[in-house]
């Protein structure tokens, strides 16, 4: 079973990487089923039915929207976000929609879209059903899919538990575990970035895999850009004011004059992580980096090392990307980067933990001290939850992205000055991140229903703009 870093790290469109870019692959894909089974023409009505957090905070997340986009063909990589809203509204208002753009049916979204907040799926809270029916109200064709994180979607035929959707690719290191990660390195004389790169190999050159990474680099500086560039009132009904601009200006300001503040950096990094959460909160595009959730982590750590890191470079930047992956897929196969499944530990501490690694390796480290600053980033993230207020990527997450972009960077300093021997490994945090998060309370799992979302303002989930 392998995993690409072009699988974990995607181009897609805010709000959530599993109730937002998940679902529109899902319904795309079910469309896609039926053109291939040459029933598409017979299709006059499309039913889908979200269960569990997809339920719970669906609408805040804009999962409606997404599950009308993937209807109509879209892809996240490549919709065109300035158009969406008016898209949207359109469809609402004219009752119609076009399947992959080539059979238009009528389309009611108040019955042919349901969100059950207190029913769940066997196999994952971020369940969906899709049912299609003929002139004559004929059951054609339905499927179950389950969105798992990160954008990987899989359908209900896997019923072992693992998530991850199989991948028989051969690759030169195949590892399941941070210990055998490390074997390969230390055998070998390779960086985890060499690992990496190596085993990429199996899907594409590796000029072409750079120019990949270098492209999602990309896409994160624009994402930041923009998120600095905009400014007002966020969507979705809390009024929550974007704050990178005002905080751009003040510190360009301050920065033509000498500052005596020594902690002007994390400004700055505050910065790059408020402006890309701000960005997919409005549902920008970003990268996920694993989900969208904690989309700013890796982006504003990136942006550290490129400003403030003397002689760095775009190998760093590749490195740094390949580095990150390499911790990623570890959490994606022993444990979740699934908000809905493990609570935010999975998603912003796993991001928290890929960074702190990838900037321990690009800062020279050796991979036990990467291995280190990894663990000691998810060590500091145990039982994170996910307690999103009325069901927006707003509050607590814009903040938190930013707080966990300085402590990787502190995770990193700290594995530095060791010699990369600790007491935890990063399996055993790992399993223990798995562990927690099934003994979490299932209120604690992104269903609004518990934590700040209960104990600062009541908004009832309906009124919430989708």
């Amino acid at each position: 079973m392998a995993i690409s870093v072009l699988d974990l790290f995607r181009i897609g469109i805010g709000p959530s990487s599993s109730h937002t870019i998940g679902p529109m692959i899902a319904a795309r894909k079910f469309i896609l089923g039926i053109e291939k089974s040459n029933q598409l023409k017979k299709v006059t009505r499309i039913k889908s039915e979200m269960y569990g957090s997809l339920g719970a905070t669906g609408k805040a997340h804009g999962t409606p929207k997404a599950i009308i986009l993937g209807l109509e063909g879209e892809q996240p990589e490549k919709v065109d976000v300035t158009l969406i809203t008016k898209r949207i509204e359109k469809i609402y208002s004219e009752g119609v929609i076009n399947l992959l753009g080539k059979q238009t049916i009528d389309y009611n979204h108040e019955l042919d879209l349901k969100l059950y907040r207190r029913k769940s799926l066997p196999l994952h809270p971020n369940g969906m059903i899709f049912s299609a029916f003929d002139e004559n109200g004929k059951e054609l064709v339905q499927k179950t899919y389950y969105s798992v994180g990160g954008g990987f979607v899989v359908g209900d035929s896997n019923e072992s538990g693992n998530y991850i959707a199989e991948d028989e690719t051969a690759v030169t290191y195949p590892y399941d575990t941070a210990t055998e990660l490390l074997e390969y390195c230390e055998r070998k004389s390779l960086k985890i970035s060499d690992v990496m790169i190596t085993n990429e190999s199996a899907w594409r050159p590796e000029n072409k895999t750079r120019n990949e990474l270098l492209k999602l680099w990309s896409v994160m500086q624009e994402t930041v850009n923009s998120g600095i560039a905009n400014k007002g009132l966020l969507p979705g009904g809390l009024n929550v004011p974007r704050r990178a601009h005002k905080l751009h200006k003040q510190l360009t300001k301050k920065s033509n004059k000498k500052s005596d503040d020594p902690l002007t950096i994390l400004d700055w990094v505050t910065l790059y992580a408020l402006a890309t959460n701000e960005e997919n909160a409005a549902g920008g595009r970003v990268v996920t980096a694993p989900t969208n959730g904690a989309a700013g982590i890796i982006p504003a750590v990136l942006h550290y090392y490129m400003r403030f890191v003397p002689k760095a470079d775009d190998d760093g930047i590749v490195r740094f990307l390949l580095t990150a992956a390499a911790i990623g897929i570890l959490y994606k196969k022993n444990a979740s980067i699934s908000g809905a499944e493990v609570g935010c530990q999975g998603e912003v501490g796993s991001a928290c933990s890929m960074a702190a690694g990838a900037l321990a390796e690009v800062l020279g480290g050796t991979p036990t001290q990467v291995e280190n600053a990894a663990e000691i980033a998810m060590e500091h993230n145990l039982g994170l939850t996910c307690d999103p207020i009325g069901g927006l990527v707003q509050i607590p997450c814009i903040e938190r992205n930013a707080m966990a972009s300085v402590k990787a960077i502190h995770a990193a300093r700290m594995a530095l000055k060791g010699d990369g021997t600790h007491f935890v490994s990063l399996d055993r945090v790992i399993r223990t991140m798995r562990k927690t998060g099934e003994d979490m309370h299932l209120r604690y799992k992104e269903t609004s229903r518990g934590g700040l979302a209960t104990h600062v303002l009541d908004i009832p989930v309906s009124i919430i703009e989708c």
